[in-house]
């Protein structure tokens, strides 16, 4: 059903010898692989901010093939590219499902920005559970919805297909998603963001990959991808 769009690990070092060895620096791929940054146009990017190649997916946590990616490229593209520091990663989320990618969104950018990622893997990982229910909504729901406000359903629809429980068990208080799912002016800004990709990289679908500043038409999977920032690289 589609309405219209209206526990980080801490690393320690003990030290055995009566004199202390200077401390030792991170090596370089967990550097940038670390190095986690909220962009000003809504994303956040992953690797170095100098990076020679700066990749973008706009991408939906309803979407198949977004899912596909997150599971099967990017570890691929992590430890080939970004650790290297030549390539840097941004996520931006696209509502390319309407109401149905609301909830998620509203909550998959609740959580603290060093747990953007790790919330966005878990559920890429879980979408084919999460969105595949068996169940439908009720007829009388489903009608109540199609004049309520974009929150009121977003809120409905995080709960019905489990998202809000999703965040929850991972850590963000229910008062909070609550108050993030019920936030209007995040919902206007979505829009805004929606528009202006839009208007600047004619996002029809997603994964839409966008690198160094261009679209790349008919892109949709790592196979793909990969030859297209691996020439880009080595320019």
């Amino acid at each position: 059903m589609r309405f219209g769009l209206a526990a980080l690990v801490l690393g320690a070092a003990l030290v055995s010898s009566a004199e202390a060895a200077p401390p030792k620096k991170a090596p370089a791929h967990a550097a940038w692989l670390q190095t986690i940054v909220a962009t000003p146009e809504g994303g956040v990017r992953m690797g170095n901010p100098a990076a020679k190649v700066k990749l973008i997916e706009f991408g939906s946590r309803t979407c198949p093939l977004c899912a596909r990616f997150d599971v099967e490229g990017l570890p691929a593209l992590k430890a080939g590219y970004i650790a290297s520091g030549k390539v840097s990663y941004e996520f931006r989320d696209y509502p390319v499902h309407g109401a149905l990618d609301l909830g998620p969104i509203l909550l998959g950018q609740c959580v603290p920005t060093r747990a953007f990622f790790p919330v966005l893997d878990a559920m890429m990982a879980e979408q084919k559970t999460l969105v595949g229910r068996s169940d439908a909504i009720p007829d009388a729901k489903q009608k109540e919805l199609q004049t309520a406000t974009p929150n009121v359903v977003a809120s409905y629809l995080a709960g019905f297909y489990g998202y809000t429980d999703f965040v929850v068990k991972r850590g963000l208080p229910i008062a909070k998603a609550n108050a993030c799912l019920a936030d209007r002016k995040k919902i206007d800004v979505l829009v805004a963001r929606a528009d202006a990709a839009n208007k600047a990289y004619a996002v029809s679908g997603t994964p839409t990959f966008v690198l160094n500043g261009a679209a790349q038409a008919n892109v949709y999977d790592w196979a793909a991808l990969e030859p297209l920032v691996r020439a880009a690289v080595a320019k």
